[in-house]
């Protein structure tokens, strides 16, 4: 699972630094207001995963919600089909 979390901050990381770019060059405002807050409550659901203890009863089901999540990125090359929910 450390695996896919890692995976998922990365592909974050990318998009934000994307939107960025289309912002600076494009003016895609409505682009970031409408993802950037998305991206960002993934990112923390990423890292409150991180930091849950494996016995808290929640882990499962955040564990399940990060699978979901992560399946937008199914078409990048470091994705595997072992995460799919």
């Amino acid at each position: 699972m450390d695996d896919l979390v890692k995976f998922l901050v990365e592909r974050i990381m990318d998009d934000n630094h994307a939107y960025a770019y289309v912002a600076d060059t494009l003016g895609g405002e409505a682009l970031l207001d409408s993802h950037l807050p998305m991206l960002d409550l993934t990112e923390q659901l990423a890292h409150d995963y991180k930091a849950m203890d494996p016995s808290d009863p929640r882990s499962a089901g955040l564990a399940y919600a990060l699978r979901v999540l992560a399946q937008s990125y199914a078409e990048h090359p470091a994705y595997r089909q072992e995460w799919r929910p």
